[in-house]
């Protein structure tokens, strides 16, 4: 895993969200450069589909409410462009390797609301890997903010 460097994340809000508000519609759109290393998250009331490349490397973010607590989600597409599964095989470990450094981006890049907010802290994070294969579709249950990312 890629280590987090705060001087490398530049943080956008669309239309509609504030460093604090709102929590619920709040999408996250996590991209990068492989050429600089920087990352972009753009937080909105949608996602920032005009951001994402062919590649579709991006990891997507969204707070939904689920019986009653609040869960954060995340959306990773393993499949690239034409189906082939060694590709999507490698895909897969490179999400699974550099997810922690993508959650840890979006818990730093969002920070001021996690202040105004502290109960965020406790939900779960649902990652759902996006795939044609059944081997690399699913969905895992990474924790939470505080046990993972604690800043």
């Amino acid at each position: 895993m890629s280590n987090f460097n705060p001087e490398k994340l530049f943080v956008a809000y669309s239309s509609g969200v504030t460093a604090t508000e709102p929590v619920i519609p709040r999408c996250y759109t996590l991209t990068h450069s492989d050429l600089t290393g920087n990352l972009f998250l753009t937080i909105g009331i949608r996602y920032a589909w005009e951001n994402i490349n062919p590649n579709r490397d991006e990891v997507l973010g969204v707070w939904q409410q689920n019986g009653g607590f609040l869960h954060f989600y995340v959306y990773l597409y393993i499949d690239q462009g034409e189906y082939n599964i060694n590709v999507s095989a490698k895909r897969n470990e490179i999400f699974k390797r550099e997810l922690p450094l993508a959650l840890t981006a979006i818990r730093y890049g969002d920070r001021f609301l996690f202040d105004t907010y502290p109960n965020l802290e406790q939900s779960l994070i649902i990652i759902n890997f996006m795939s044609a294969y059944p081997q690399f579709a699913r969905q895992e249950c990474w924790g939470t903010f505080r046990h993972r990312w604690n800043y």
